[in-house]
């Protein structure tokens, strides 16, 4: 995808505006929901509370950042620039700050951060989960910031360069991982009885025993996704032989994940340690190698028929749990802060990354509506759920910035619009719970106003004061462009849906789809 550099500029211009005015620029330009549910109305507002007091300035830089909040006082690269990205619309400055962050703290080895904390800046471990490259390219392409988009281009280089020289040391092309707190997993059946840290706090290191290095799939994806978007970055800055050398290490590093750590027998990507044992632990590793998508369709939907979307594995009553309900390690009772089980709020979040891209957007509904229910009844905003009741682990502390996030995240997209690179997606849903008598307003990228109004018959589309599109009777999304010319419907709903579409000609359209089928719309 090739970027107008005018727009980075433009982009950048809004920056150079005093702080004070572009939070005030932010906050009149947020998204705006109304709905007449008092629940929904509550949980959504007490979300944005929780977030906007977990927005705090850290030791080391003076801008706010989005810190995970509960009883994790600091911003870790696993989450925080995720988080602060789709916190974004709200903040764009704590956003922009969240992934500034790291890039000024990087060592001059090119090592990134781990986390920045009231307590210190680690370098312990590597801890990344959603690559940073990746939610920087986002909020730079969306926002136009060239002066982003060249800090985070040059830092995730170096992260990269660094990675390969620090982290493939059985020289395999994957990336090892040398302590638990590499990839988040606290408490996890996968990493038992390894140290949480490397030692001295030197990610550099790793302790001696425990059959270490391992050779990580989900610590390879990251990677795998971060050179995806350098070379995006490339492309926008006009780096053309560096685009297509990005674009052939991520397809080698993409292979290698599947060639050396997938095992089709059990439908399930697995550590291989340094004994060249698999660790044979079904965990949430799945959900993050197709949050960065390494795999193709075909083979997604294997894992789905097997694992995730298996009522027995991952597809609980409140999906997902971090280790299968039928794993004989899935760790019960669930203690706090458990990647043992508990269905964790991060990986609820993360969803939005892969769940519409493999084709599972209705699916997506069922999740987003049961997520949303758990946090109705206890809106404590904590960081894990029971995969079977759905109750929150008071174990941990409340305010958690995650929960919050999915909350407010899945409110735009079961009853929203979104917006997904060059296109505006509506998602219409006239009888869910959230769509009573509701109004919603985005601003786009482009700096229209778009708007969905529920009524007792159905939604009303309007891109500014021009109407899009009315939909009455079932759920469904339309997808337009950034214009709103229509280009196509998806079925959202798992129940077949039929509904009446007319469009800005005034026309009617009756349609019915299934769960999951696209009907191309022409103009």
């Amino acid at each position: 995808m090739t970027v107008d550099r005018r727009l980075f500029l433009a982009g950048t211009a809004a920056l150079a505006l005093p702080a004070a005015t572009r939070v005030t620029s932010a906050v009149s330009d947020a998204p705006a929901f109304t709905t007449a549910n008092a629940c929904w109305q509550g949980a959504y507002d007490r979300a944005l509370a929780v977030l906007a007091s977990n927005v705090r300035v850290l030791p080391h830089i003076p801008d706010p950042v989005l810190i995970e909040g509960a009883q994790y006082q600091g911003i870790w690269q696993e989450c925080g620039p995720h988080e602060a990205l789709v916190y974004r619309r709200w903040r764009p400055d704590v956003a922009r700050a969240s992934h500034r962050t790291f890039f000024d703290l990087q060592l001059a080895d090119g090592q990134l951060p781990a986390n920045n904390k009231l307590t210190e800046t680690g370098f312990g471990q590597i801890q990344m989960v959603v690559p940073i490259a990746a939610t920087a390219w986002e909020l730079a392409r969306d926002t136009g910031d060239s002066e982003l988009l060249e800090a985070a281009y040059r830092a995730c280089s170096a992260w990269d360069d660094w990675l390969m020289r620090h982290r493939n040391t059985r020289g395999t092309g994957l990336v090892e991982g040398f302590c638990t707190y590499d990839t988040g997993h606290d408490n996890s059946p996968r990493w038992a009885g390894v140290p949480n840290q490397c030692p001295n706090k030197d990610a550099r290191r790793f302790p001696p025993g425990f059959a270490l290095p391992r050779l990580c799939p989900d610590l390879s994806a990251t990677v795998y996704g971060g050179r995806c978007a350098l070379a995006d970055m490339a492309r926008a800055l006009g780096r053309t032989a560096d685009a297509t050398r990005w674009d052939e290490q991520a397809e080698a590093i993409r292979r290698l994940i599947l060639d050396r750590l997938y095992v089709p027998d059990d439908a399930a990507f697995y550590d291989l340690d340094a004994e060249n044992r698999f660790i044979r632990v079904r965990g949430d590793i799945l959900t993050r190698v197709v949050g960065e998508h390494v795999v193709d369709q075909r083979t997604f939907d294997t894992l789905w028929q097997r694992q995730l979307g298996n009522p027995e594995a991952f597809w609980t009553r409140f999906p997902l749990p971090s280790i299968a309900l039928d794993d004989p390690t899935f760790v019960r009772p669930i203690p706090g802060n458990s990647w043992g089980g508990a269905a964790q709020a991060l990986t609820a979040l993360r969803t939005g990354r892969w769940m519409d891209h493999y084709r599972r957007s209705a699916e997506f509904g069922t999740l987003m509506n049961q997520w949303c229910g758990a946090i109705q009844r206890d809106t404590s905003f904590r960081q894990q759920i029971d995969p079977v009741s759905g109750a929150f682990t008071h174990a941990d502390s409340p305010g958690y910035s995650p929960s919050a996030l999915v909350m407010v995240d899945f409110t735009w997209r079961l009853v929203g619009v979104q917006q997904a690179r060059d296109e505006l997606y509506w998602n219409c849903r006239p009888h869910h719970p959230a769509a009573h008598n509701t109004h919603v307003a985005l601003k786009t990228n482009q700096g229209r106003r778009a708007t969905l109004t529920y009524d007792a018959q159905g939604a009303t589309l309007r891109l500014d004061s021009v109407r899009v599109a009315r939909i009455e009777g079932g759920g469904v999304r339309l997808v337009t462009d950034t214009a709103g010319q229509p280009l196509r419907l998806t079925g959202i709903e798992a129940a077949r849906q039929t509904l009446t579409l007319r469009l800005r000609d005034g026309r009617s359209r009756r349609v019915s789809l299934s769960a999951n089928e696209d009907v191309l719309l022409h103009a």
